[in-house]
């Protein structure tokens, strides 16, 4: 409700806008006219997610679920205190709950940075909730993720005329194929999006003339005098630099739980190393280096995998194998299973189809010039390793190799135009094998 849902709201519109620039004169006329009306979207993405929050309570007060509206920390290994916000109980004090298990699912939070003048920074709850008449001019988003890359599509759709995206390493999206990730920034770039790696960013600051002011400097030049010689003015600057597992003021170390910044240590039932009592699902959970990732189907599985260890004990054990992930931007990028390098790594043997596809059909018939592919085939046995798109209905697509992957299927499974409704961006799979 504070990320994925109203930013596909958002992202819908921005696609309206797009599509109508993609088609001029190939059918569609004055395509400038169409433009995004901010309130009125904003107000609509709260008709599907304001009351989302009470529908749910409401469904747990009717199961008999207790609701504890509060900050809950612990006071011992089993046990919680609540510090009430007056929505429950007598609106005073606090509650101290017992429990035979106690699952942390806190989510996540905007990572924390060590910068001078943070405060000024609008996380990407608040981009989301912003109520302006329209989005400011000029934004700057700090840091390169697809958090960044996606606000920054909706921004120049929505009619932006100064977006930047400061980033500090040498690719942005990094969890996406580089060869895709480099179209995709081309085609960011020519819709208006200035795009600076190795960038740092310093101290933010305000000018005279009270516009944000943004600090930085080059990566390759960590002198301290340098820090001032550059800059950029801004009307809002957004933190997109990634979040962070949300354990600040539950004291795991008085609950007897491990964590690391990682988020808290689980075995592979999703239980505390340190506490057999706690559990763990979703963001806060310390899973990537076993391949999850912050994503809500992530959150969903992992808590569909706890309830099962907490009703039948300690039955099922998470397998993200096959996860896929997308960056909204437009078009999307996607990914599942290793990348190049990943594979090479592991010592395996396999074979690269990678395509840029912007004259397919597929991508021509809608005007999108940025579109692509990379598949990854084991060599001998024809499994899929990994694939990774870009362009249109590629969110879509990915989850084919999802389901392959998942469930050991070959290239010679995919490989048959029978499975496919043409045409369709899902029947271009065959000629990526």
């Amino acid at each position: 409700m504070r990320g994925c849902e109203p930013k596909k709201i958002l992202l819908e519109a921005a696609k309206i806008v797009d599509s109508n620039q993609r088609h001029e004169n190939k059918g569609i006329k004055d395509s400038e006219a169409i433009h995004i009306k901010w309130p009125d979207l904003i107000g609509f993405k709260k008709t599907l997610t304001g009351s989302f929050p009470r529908q749910r309570e409401d469904s747990y007060n009717s199961l008999g679920i207790v609701p504890f509206h509060g900050h809950a920390r612990f006071i011992g290994p089993s046990t919680l205190r609540v510090e009430n916000d007056g929505e429950v109980g007598d609106g005073k004090g606090s509650s101290e709950l017992e429990g035979k298990h106690i699952l942390i699912a806190t989510g996540s939070k905007p990572a924390s940075l060590n910068i001078p003048g943070i405060e000024n920074v609008t996380t990407s709850d608040q981009f989301l909730e912003f109520e302006g008449e329209y989005l400011p001019e000029k934004i700057v988003f700090v840091g390169g993720g697809y958090i960044s890359f996606e606000f920054a599509h909706i921004a120049v759709r929505s009619g932006c005329k100064g977006v930047t995206i400061l980033h500090r390493g040498k690719q942005p999206l990094e969890h996406f194929d580089p060869d895709l990730v480099k179209q995709l920034v081309q085609r960011s770039q020519e819709i208006g999006i200035d795009i600076r790696l190795q960038t740092a960013v310093k101290r933010i600051g305000f000018s005279d003339d009270g516009k944000l002011v943004v600090h930085h400097s080059s990566t390759f030049n960590t002198k301290e005098d340098n820090d001032t010689s550059k800059s950029t003015k801004a009307d809002m600057v957004v933190h997109g630099a990634g979040r962070a597992p949300n354990t600040e003021g539950l004291d795991l170390c008085t609950g007897r739980v491990e964590y690391t910044d990682n988020g808290i240590k689980v075995n592979e039932f999703l239980q505390s190393v340190s506490n057999p009592v706690v559990y763990a699902a979703g963001d806060v959970a310390a899973t990537a280096t076993n391949g999850g990732s912050p994503l809500t189907p992530v959150a969903s599985y992992d808590g569909n995998v706890v309830a099962n260890n907490l009703l039948n004990g300690n039955a099922i054990r998470f397998n993200y194998n096959g996860l896929p992930s997308v960056a909204f931007t437009i078009p999307p990028i996607a990914s599942v299973g290793l990348k190049e390098n990943e594979a090479k790594e592991r010592g395996l043997q396999f074979k690269v189809n990678h395509k840029n596809t912007s004259m397919w059909y597929s991508s021509r018939r809608v005007g999108e010039t940025c579109s692509g592919f990379k598949v990854l085939v084991e060599e001998g046995t024809k499994r899929i390793l990994g694939a990774h798109l870009l362009g249109p209905h590629s969110e879509e697509v990915i989850n084919i190799f999802s389901v392959a992957i998942r469930l050991g299927l070959t290239s010679k499974d995919l490989n048959d135009p029978i499975l496919y409704a043409y045409p369709t961006n899902s029947s271009d799979v065959v000629y990526m094998l």
